[in-house]
């Protein structure tokens, strides 16, 4: 495993444990400040705008075909705030589920889309990715509790609010998650397991089973990183590389679709929470340090995948 300490930019500070950042066509980025609970915009120039006051947790976000940003809503957390050191440690006090909202980023009016599917409650969403046909796959992380915790599920779902169905189940704190470039295979990571996982699939929301040896797993894993390193969210290259945000570890883990290969680059903060793509020919990521709240700028080596609705 080759690391890499690339040159880093900082755009922003202060930020209330940012996450899922989505680079604008107009060199903004919008992202969520989860302990903060909004959904807002850093401009060029470092400002933050909130665009609107969601509640709970708002974990991660994606732009879809209606040109309105799908929110995927943790439930909120309970935090430990000492300088320089912000990261959740329990469920809110007033957590009563997650969510799927939708924002219009013109006015901030946001509704509930999803809470619940086949009658179960969500409990955890963290991360989405929209698919050629306008539908999003979502993980639900779960909660942690002091004695137990719950078990992580991947979800497909229209956008328009019509259906839902549980894609995935169980996995081990599903937390990122992405398409490769043909859509043809879907890639979550674990938290706790720092496990790559991938899916085959065989048509919108459809996966086919790989009839794994141990449980009839659907799907194959990646890669594992060894030692003390937990992932967090993705994005993917026009390459197909996997590029996994990694805690403890403070990196983006570039990970090549065969699994033979991962380098990573390291960042200044050990909670690397997500990383999007933008600037010319999608050549910059951007990342979320979300312990000590600043959103970065460094060059990665391949362009970045155009996201469907933001800039396909």
């Amino acid at each position: 495993m080759a690391m890499v300490t690339p040159a880093v930019v900082e755009i922003a500070s202060g930020l209330r444990f940012p996450e899922g950042p989505m680079a604008m066509p107009d060199g903004s980025i919008i992202l969520v400040e989860i302990a903060r609970q909004t959904l807002s915009r850093v401009m060029p120039d470092g400002k933050v705008h909130v665009i609107a006051t969601l509640g709970g947790g708002p974990n991660g976000a994606a732009m879809g075909p209606d040109g309105r940003i799908y929110v995927t809503n943790n439930g909120g957390f309970v935090w430990m705030d000492r300088p320089g050191k912000l990261f959740p440690i329990a469920p809110a006090e007033d957590y009563k589920g997650g969510s799927i909202q939708v924002v219009d980023p013109e006015t901030g009016k946001f509704e509930t889309l999803y809470d619940a599917c086949d009658g179960r409650r969500l409990r955890g969403p963290n991360d989405l990715v929209f698919d050629g046909a306008g539908g999003f796959w979502f993980t639900d992380l779960g909660k942690t509790r002091d004695r137990d915790a719950d078990r992580g599920a991947v979800y497909y779902a229209k956008a328009d609010g019509s259906h839902i169905e549980e894609g995935i189940f169980p996995l081990e704190r599903p937390n990122g998650i992405g398409l490769s470039p043909d859509d043809r295979t879907l890639y979550v990571v674990e938290t706790p397991t720092a496990r790559c996982w991938s899916f085959t699939l065989s048509g919108p929301g459809r996966i086919e089973s790989a009839n794994g040896p141990y449980r009839g797993e659907k799907g194959r894993v990646v890669v594992g990183l060894g030692g003390y390193q937990m992932f967090d969210s993705l994005a993917v290259d026009s390459d197909g590389h996997i590029c996994a945000a990694t805690l403890i570890a403070g990196a983006v883990s570039d990970i090549w679709p065969d699994g033979s290969q991962v380098d990573q680059y390291k960042l200044p903060d050990m909670m690397v929470t997500n990383v999007c793509f933008g600037g010319p020919e999608l050549r910059t990521a951007f990342a979320t340090l979300s312990m000590g709240g600043t959103l970065v700028s460094f060059e990665w080596p391949r362009p970045g995948l155009p996201l469907y609705h933001l800039n396909r």
